[in-house]
């Protein structure tokens, strides 16, 4: 069974136990039952997720965005807007927080919760303008010595007509030019999607990190089904060959963390991971730094020269 229709069963079993009257002593058989029979159904669907499973669980509907993890995990956030040059574009949010005392400057892209939200940051493709406002903001955390966590959450960058004419391709080159150089520690997140060069602009961290059920690729397992196999059809197959999820990375060593989710995933507890998201960047901030800016630089263009590379 497709696990969209597991999860569709789930749900039905668990509004019939919430129907259910909590004072009635009669019914506490009944409640048990149906309790342990929704844990056994999750324990056992997601003991065996494949690949296209996990592209579900990427961009369910549900995910934490950007958003609640800002609310979580930093305080008194100050948002920054523009790109200096020409708009500010609701895709990729960014600006100045405080984390345990220290500032830090946070970066990410916006998936919406609603069709108003999504139309406003675009469905998380950003324009050039998007990667212009995060190099502008990544360069003034280096001028004030302030570490970057970047928060990546993206199907790929807009291909739009007008995007191309204002500089799409350079803009995002540009982006990973100023990241590998930076001087200051950079953490990376994948929270759902990591679309092709729309999220690899904002991925060059010190250290990146995938929850256990994101997915970071070069295009989207449909597009590749379409250029490669030349038939949509065969999506399931072309998210098995990709080799885009967590295990999958951290195994090529392209990512260096995973965090693991709740049975059900982040969705059914966001509390879970947000607390584990914590210590990660409490510990490395703390690690990076100990090191000077050049070597900060120096490590991350080296590890990002490994990707790929054959012994």
């Amino acid at each position: 069974m497709a696990l969209q229709e597991v999860e569709l069963k789930i749900s039905e079993l668990k509004t019939q136990l919430a129907s259910l009257d909590q004072a009635d002593p009669t019914l506490q058989k009944l409640r048990t039952e149906l309790s342990q029979t929704i844990a056994k159904m999750k324990a056992e669907l997601y003991a065996k997720l494949e690949p296209i499973d996990k592209v579900y669980l990427a961009r369910h509907q549900n995910r934490p965005n950007i958003h609640y993890y800002i609310e979580q995990l930093f305080h008194d956030f100050l948002e920054l807007h523009g790109d200096r040059m020409y708009a500010d574009d609701g895709a990729i949010i960014g600006g100045v927080a405080m984390f345990e005392g220290k500032p830090v400057t946070v970066i990410g892209h916006v998936k919406g919760k609603s069709t108003e939200e999504n139309i406003r940051s675009n469905f998380a493709m950003p324009h050039p303008e998007g990667y212009r406002k995060a190099m502008r903001l990544a360069l003034q955390a280096e001028k004030f010595n302030r570490p970057i966590v970047t928060f990546i959450d993206t199907p790929g960058a807009y291909p739009g007509i007008g995007a191309e004419e204002r500089g799409q391709s350079e803009a995002i080159a540009r982006c990973l030019m100023t990241f590998m150089g930076l001087t200051v520690p950079v953490i990376a997140i994948v929270i759902g999607e990591g679309g092709s060069g729309g999220a690899l602009a904002i991925s060059g961290g010190n250290h990146l990190v995938m929850l256990e059920h994101s997915i970071y690729s070069v295009l989207s397992p449909e597009g590749f089904a379409s250029i490669l196999y030349k038939d949509s059809t065969r999506t399931k197959e072309a998210a098995q060959v990709m080799k885009l999820t967590a295990d999958d990375l951290l195994n090529l060593g392209v990512i260096d963390e995973i965090v693991k989710e709740p049975v059900g995933g982040v969705h059914d507890d966001p509390s879970f991971v947000s607390q584990a998201l914590k210590k990660i960047i409490r510990r490395q901030l703390f690690e990076l730094s100990q090191l000077s800016g050049v070597v900060l630089a120096q490590k991350r263009y080296e590890k990002f020269k490994k990707i790929g590379s054959i012994n």
